[in-house]
């Protein structure tokens, strides 16, 4: 569930950056709460939402919901870089990563009438 979150807050960084960022990574839970365990067969939905942001760290609100339950809640700070910062070699492995990243988003969003899909 907690995967779930870091992703779901991943996508949502990127795709709010016009994926600026090559890396974007889980750096501190915060509050995690758990309520209840998701059975198999079951969908987590998860939402995300972005409570501050500096030059380097987002911190987001998360919760995930099985039905009307909320199974978990927290807060999430992740890193977002780009590899070339310290090591200037590496733009075009940055360069390839948004490029990815951007046709998984496109994929992943066809026809789910998200507010992101248009990003």
């Amino acid at each position: 569930m907690l995967e779930a979150m870091t992703q779901a807050a991943a996508w949502l960084i990127r795709a709010s950056e016009d994926f600026a960022h090559s890396m974007v990574l889980l750096k501190e839970a915060r509050g995690v709460k758990y309520g209840q365990f998701v059975e198999p067969g079951h969908t987590l939905r998860v939402t995300v939402e972005i409570v501050s942001q500096t030059d380097r760290e987002t911190t987001v609100k998360a919760k995930g919901m099985v039905d009307e339950r909320l199974t978990v809640q927290g807060r999430l700070v992740l890193e977002r870089y780009n590899l070339e910062e310290k090591q200037p070699e590496h733009a075009m492995t940055d360069a390839l990563l948004k490029k990815q990243m951007r046709a998984m988003f496109r994929l992943l969003n066809q026809g789910t009438g998200s507010p992101l899909a248009a990003t």
